[in-house]
């Protein structure tokens, strides 16, 4: 850890908590470079790990479970951690514009800030849907509908809108832990009615044809209605409407599609994709700009495009930290290859998964307890900080 006595030589900022930016602080705590000074910018206090998210709304894992204290990892990796918001960049006084506090220099920047649902590219969702992202507002609006569907007498329908794997992974979750709820108050869980929305012809369109069919029939099983090629093209208050000119009532909208970049991003000068991502090199670094890097879901690496998913943040996390500990002291940054062929476990609500690679894909209970063995691991390393030497060099 950085010491009072040492002079202030480089400036390392962090935007985001992300599953890249987490593993960044760990190492620098592990081994940090005297006059190099972290300051992390997140507006949470807790970040949460997504692979456990849809565990914990199935009611598998507790909030701590699933969340990294960043206080604590700031505190470790000897960081300065603001508590706000990036709304900008001002890359030619190298400073990182705030939403509460005054602009914070940088001589190297790292933004890992995760992806946005693009609500407002359809009307009405913004207003009347709920974005799975940013995590903190969701948690607040599943426990009230969670303490809705205890208090109601009656049907209640869920529509979620996004066919991928986070959007049918959150429905089977969702489904799982409301008809527990209701069963255990003594109610009929078949009160609950779950719709999903997908604008592609099927379901998980990148997975395998058998992973496919494994959750097409875990959702016809659970009776959940799967609306296949019926792009949303308007929300109401209380109804989806799709292009078709189907509509379709709903207690609660979950939006779980179409995500992108945040939106200061376009005025940052830094060089975005189609969807809103900055584009990056090999090493992280930006296309526009060495001394930016960029990771996890907000990155688009421009020679090795990927679809968005978190198994890439985390692998992301040790080169980067890497390069930037190579930046920092002068050194050139050296690339960073992902895997072509990547292990995704997509559980299905009731501690039962389905693991899906390239071409691959098998399914058990005993998936699931590997998946949870795997969740559990990661966040160990975040959780049980060795004690280090704050008065070392």
């Amino acid at each position: 850890m950085q010491t009072p006595e040492q002079p202030v030589l480089r400036d390392i900022v962090l935007i985001g908590g992300g599953h890249s930016h987490v593993g960044v602080l760990k190492r620098f705590g592990m081994k940090p470079i005297p006059g190099v000074r972290l300051t992390l910018i997140c507006r949470d206090t807790h970040t949460p790990y997504s692979g456990m998210l849809p565990g914990y709304i199935a009611g598998h894992y507790g909030y701590d479970d699933v969340h990294i204290d960043l206080s604590r990892l700031a505190e470790f990796a000897g960081a300065r951690f603001y508590h706000d918001e990036a709304a900008g960049l001002d890359r030619a006084a190298r400073q990182v514009l705030c939403k509460s506090r005054p602009p914070v220099p940088y001589d190297h920047l790292s933004i890992n800030i995760g992806s946005t649902p693009q609500v407002r590219r359809v009307p009405g969702a913004a207003e009347h849907a709920l974005p799975v992202k940013p995590i903190h507002r969701f948690n607040e609006r599943w426990l009230a509908l969670l303490e809705r569907v205890r208090s109601h007498a009656g049907a209640t329908r869920i529509v979620i809108v996004g066919g991928g794997a986070g959007g049918v992974e959150l429905t089977l979750a969702m489904q799982f832990r409301l008809r527990n709820e209701l069963t255990a108050m003594g109610r009929d869980p078949d009160e609950l009615a779950f719709d999903l929305f997908t604008a592609d012809e099927c379901i998980l369109p990148t997975h395998p044809d058998k992973v496919r069919r494994a959750f097409e029939r875990r959702l016809e099983q659970r009776g959940v209605r799967v609306h296949a090629g019926c792009p949303v093209s308007a929300v109401e208050a209380g109804t989806v409407r799709t292009v078709d000119g189907q509509s379709t009532s709903a207690d609660e909208i979950v939006w779980v599609t179409q995500a992108g970049g945040a939106p200061w991003l376009e005025e940052s000068g830094l060089e975005l994709d189609e969807g809103g991502f900055i584009k990056v090199r090999d090493t992280l670094q930006t296309v526009t700009d060495p001394d930016v890097y960029a990771a996890g879901d907000i990155a688009s690496v421009v020679n090795h495009p990927r679809e968005k998913a978190g198994v890439f943040a985390v692998r992301q996390g040790p080169p980067l930290a890497r390069n930037l500990r190579r930046t920092a002291l002068g050194k050139a940054p050296k690339p960073f290859r992902p895997q072509k062929r990547w292990l995704a476990l997509i559980s299905t609500g009731d501690q039962y998964a389905v693991a899906s690679r390239g071409t691959l894909g098998f399914e058990g209970a005993w998936v699931w307890r590997w998946k949870d063995w795997i969740d559990r691991r990661f966040m160990r390393k975040f959780s049980e900080l060795p004690t280090m030497n704050k008065h070392r060099p």
